[in-house]
């Protein structure tokens, strides 16, 4: 690498401390930057400054008309209470209340449960060729029928009784609809057994 002198002769470098430690440049940019810069943060705090001034204008307006709207509404509720309320003598109420006559719970289930015509046939049938069915097994499989259907017929009974103290307990009615459940559960098993002529 070669360095020229101020000569203008050229010597030759042999590491970076042969390099001068500035260069002047041959004209200085950097004033016309700086006023540029000056001029640019002028004009925009300008803006800035005027951009703010005019948004808290924006917000307290803003605020006001929330205010008034506020104010109307309130005043416009006071009047409509005391243009159509009774202001004077005994109350009365707007609406008549009157109480639902008492429901059976276990009715009620039970209605809705042996609504559909289909399931009351299917029962009527399984409960009229239980005892028929019931003769054709052996034993010990009639015995467990027995006591679970007597099992069932216990919970059912309880059930219905706690939903005509409690009609509107949806455990209760849920436990109910499942003891149904099971009693057809227990009557089909009993027809498929004794038509297959196996035991339980």
């Amino acid at each position: 690498m070669s360095n020229a002198n101020d000569n203008g002769e050229r010597k030759k470098v042999g590491s970076l401390r042969d390099l001068p430690r500035s260069i002047e440049p041959g004209r200085d940019l950097w004033a016309g930057i700086e006023a540029k810069i000056a001029a640019e943060r002028q004009a925009s705090g300008a803006a800035t400054v005027a951009d703010l001034s005019s948004k808290r204008a924006s917000y307290a307006r803003m605020r006001w008309i929330a205010a008034a709207a506020v104010i109307a509404a309130l005043a416009v509720g006071m009047w409509i209470g005391r243009s159509f309320l009774p202001t004077s003598g005994p109350a009365t109420p707007l609406v008549a209340h009157t109480n639902p006559p008492p429901v059976n719970g276990a009715a009620a289930v039970q209605a809705a449960y042996f609504a559909d015509p289909k399931f009351r046939n299917q029962r009527a049938a399984l409960v009229k060729s239980l005892e028929a069915k019931l003769a054709t097994l052996p034993p010990e499989s009639r015995a467990k029928v027995l006591a679970s259907l007597d099992a069932i017929h216990k919970s059912m009974q309880v059930l219905e009784e706690e939903l005509g103290k409690d009609p509107t307990n949806a455990l209760l009615q849920e436990l109910l609809v499942n003891t149904y459940q099971d009693e057809m559960r227990v009557l089909t098993t009993v027809q498929e057994a004794s038509d297959a002529g196996k035991g339980i």
